[in-house]
């Protein structure tokens, strides 16, 4: 069942609604889990190995456990059930026992009556630890020579897509360009770091309020760990203090689990310092891609042979998806007949990689805007027109061989590049720098992200709608909301299609008890596959409603209309004959009658999987295109980003707000993980430690960004609507890597483009500033 809403009477989708939670966020009034304290609650903390790897030879916590208020000490000995977590593959140990593989594996767990006293029983438990020689290059990781850190060895996964013939292509080819590009770790950097509450309840039932991106994926790792029936847990996610992949691996829910078991029914929390999230946290892959590119003479792409290798670091967690998403959109949003494309996620024992905002895009989306933009420029041809002439329509092929049949956006969002004021006015923009030592640039980029899980894995939602007290609808999807306003988005949705003001509608996510599985927040999928179980249970209501009206009016339930928000009787009747959504609770509550219905969604898939690939292709994607104007201080080699235009293809727009909160956050990120960000690694060790060292945008750094949504609508999205969550900070990292090019004329294909590595680029080219 479906409900269909004419364009025409959308009331809610498309208008700038404020945020449901804006006022308690904005006011500080909002609690978040880490902020509660308890009279009677206990503190943990976790020992994390001294060396990025060694193997361990003995624990003892006798010391620790006799220190004055400690409450207990867990080492892996403690752990009923399976000692090991991870999304894909659970090859991360919950304790470690035998083998520490990073600086952010944990040893052992300790309670005590205060955080002193935890931090204090941990200096207590010696590990005698034999140190091994780390492993941290990924290349030098898949040698034969190489110690393997794990029993399958150091190659986590390889993809590997082949079309055509590569060899011809090349030797036909009128322009061929070819480099290698570096991309840094990224931290999330979210405010709140990892933390939360466990708690043992009377009825022998565990509870963990801990900050997630998958509930009942989390209960389910936890149950595997504990032994449990996962029934007998209900895990609290939302809300949540940031999020952006961060927080969709388990983070210390196992750990909560397990203290909460030995503290006689006290809530425990545990709450990271920035310092331990550095050094436990994952973070983003750190990549190397080299890329072969060609071209005819008209600019017809041709060929593209891509080697991929992703630092998953010590365990898996999602990198073996983060590199089949690279490798899908290695190519970007184009038709290139001709591809040989390789991919590999190896192991190190460079801490962890994991999800993050782009999931692997961003690393390769670099590499072809850049191959792209230097065949332009040595065929003289325009930026825009080249990628214009080769991005791939709706109907037609992609470079992964697959037919596109879900709507297309990239034309459109480069042809509102090509009008745009800063990019028809650029020669304007760039002949005016602000100090005569400057020079100022424009770049342009496009790209792609798909949307859900990709082919071959599962992929649903579900969402309830329960009629509550005064007609007002409470709406339950687990899909927590980590920043980007997904709850407001499923309470437009609702409110459109119950025919209510938004006003009416409450949102309740992230509780495994009320309410049911609806799937993970990553993948961009919340308000595609969100909003379409959403609308998948507002028939059910709508039905509810109906026949509930039809029994009070006694008519049959076809002369029952609902019309503005009421249920009207469609021939005369006695009494009144029109219902408000009130009356109808208040006959169900006075008849005993179940007030709430469900709804289920599941995604489509593409029509076959490419290869032995599972996750590719998506069925459905999105589109974006950024336009960046930047300025270079030539004596310092420091860039500055003052403008940016961001245009998204969102299919429908649901909130306008929403959509320019994303498409602005987006950017700015982008811009970080472009100019600043890099988590530094050596030898396994971490030297960033802290915000200290680690360079963030601020509100200082942030430019002017205007937002273009560009609505190529898709028939199987809510309203026509899809994902952009991640794709709005993708394609701004070439366009900014562009328009330092076109500023000073030197590339920069290491990422951060700091300002040492730009002024050494453009005093290796005679570029510096002479006066």
């Amino acid at each position: 069942m479906s409900v269909q809403v004419e364009p025409k009477k959308l009331k809610w989708v498309g208008q700038r609604v404020r945020r449901k939670d804006g006022p308690e966020k904005v006011t500080g009034s909002l609690k978040y889990m880490t902020d509660y304290q308890f009279e009677n609650m206990v503190w943990g903390r976790v020992l994390r190995s001294r060396y990025p790897y060694a193997r361990i030879k003995r624990i003892d916590t006798s010391k620790a456990k006799a220190y004055p208020g400690v409450i207990c000490v867990l080492t892996h000995e403690d752990v009923p059930g399976f000692n090991g977590f991870g999304i894909v593959i659970p090859d991360q140990p919950v304790l470690c026992h035998d083998y520490v593989r990073c600086m952010g594996d944990a040893v052992a767990l300790v309670a005590a009556e205060t955080e002193e006293i935890a931090e204090e029983a941990l200096q207590l438990i010696e590990v005698d630890y034999e140190v091994l020689e780390p492993v941290t290059d990924p290349e030098e990781a898949i040698k034969d020579s190489a110690p393997k850190l794990h029993p399958s060895g150091n190659i986590h996964s390889r993809v590997h897509v082949k079309n055509g013939d590569v060899k011809k292509a090349f030797a036909e080819a009128d322009v061929i360009v070819e480099n290698t590009y570096y991309s840094p770790r990224q931290m999330h950097a979210f405010i709140e770091t990892e933390g939360g509450w466990g708690i043992l309840e009377e009825d022998g039932s565990l509870t963990i309020r801990c900050p997630g991106q998958y509930a009942f994926r989390d209960r389910l790792q936890i149950a595997r760990v504990l032994a449990w029936n996962p029934e007998r847990i209900r895990v609290i996610s939302n809300p949540i203090g940031g999020g952006f992949g961060g927080k969709d691996e388990i983070t210390v829910q196992i750990y909560l689990a397990l203290l909460a078991l030995h503290t006689g029914g006290r809530p425990v929390k545990i709450h990271y310092k920035r310092e331990e999230s550095v050094i436990a946290g994952i973070k983003r892959h750190p990549f190397k891609v080299t890329m072969k590119t060609a071209a005819k003479k008209d600019g017809t792409l041709v060929a593209n042979k891509v080697v991929a290798f992703g630092d998953t670091g010590a365990y898996a967690s999602l990198g073996g998806a983060v590199i089949s998403l690279a490798i899908e959109h290695s190519c970007g949003p184009y038709y290139i007949p001709n591809v040989d494309l390789e991919g590999y996620c190896v192991y190190t024992n460079n801490g962890i990689a994991g999800a993050f905002r782009g999931f692997g895009v961003n690393q390769v989306c670099l590499a072809i805007e850049q191959n792209i933009d230097m065949i332009a420029e040595k065929l003289g041809m325009d930026p825009i027109e080249i990628r214009k002439k080769n991005v791939y329509h709706q109907g037609g092929l992609s470079s992964m061989g697959h037919r596109v049949t879900t709507s297309v956006g990239t034309w459109k969002t480069l042809d509102a590049a090509e009008n745009c004021e800063l990019w028809k006015n650029r020669e304007k923009y760039k002949a005016n720098p602000s100090e005569p030592w400057k020079k100022r640039g424009i770049g342009v980029a496009t790209s792609f992200h798909g949307i859900g899980m990709g082919f071959g894995l599962p992929d649903y939602g579900a969402a309830t709608i329960e009629l509550l007290p005064g007609g007002r609808f409470l709406v339950g999807v687990c899909s927590e909301d980590i920043g980007q306003g997904n709850g407001t988005v499923f309470a437009i949705v609702a409110a459109e299609a119950l025919q209510c003001h938004i006003d009416d509608i409450d949102v309740i996510q992230g509780d495994t008890r009320r309410t049911i599985d609806s799937g993970t927040v990553s993948a961009s999928r919340s308000t595609y596959v969100g909003g379409n179980s959403v609308l998948a249970a507002a028939p059910f209501m709508i039905k509810l409603l109906k026949s509930t009206a039809a029994e009070i009016f006694k008519i049959d339930v076809d002369l029952v209309e609902l019309r503005d928000g009421k249920l009207w009787a469609k021939v005369p009747v006695e009494g009144k004959n029109v219902l408000t959504y009130a009356d109808i609770y208040q006959y169900l509550y006075e008849h005993r009658r179940e007030t709430k219905v469900e709804g289920h969604f599941m995604v489509p898939k593409a029509e076959k999987q490419i290869g032995n690939n599972v996750g590719m292709p998506h069925h459905v994607y999105g589109y974006q295109t950024h336009v960046v104007l930047v300025e270079v201080d030539t004596l310092t080699g420091e860039t500055e980003v003052l403008r940016v235009v961001s245009i998204p293809d969102c299919g429908k727009v649901i909130n306008l707000q929403g959509l320019e909160g994303q498409a602005e956050g987006g950017a700015v990120m982008g811009m970080g993980y472009t100019l600043y960000e890099d988590t530094i690694i050596e030898r396994g060790i971490f030297k960033t430690t802290n915000f200290t060292n680690y360079i963030l945008p601020t509100f200082k750094e942030t430019p002017i960004i205007e937002t273009i949504p560009i609505e190529e609508a898709e028939k199987t999205g809510p309203f026509g609507a899809k994902g952009i969550g991640e794709v709005v900070m993708i394609p701004i990292i070439a366009a900014i890597v562009q328009a330092i090019y076109d500023a000073t004329g030197v590339r920069i294909n290491h990422l951060p483009a700091t300002p040492e590595r730009v002024y050494k680029a453009m005093k290796e080219q005679g570029v510096i500033y002479r006066g």
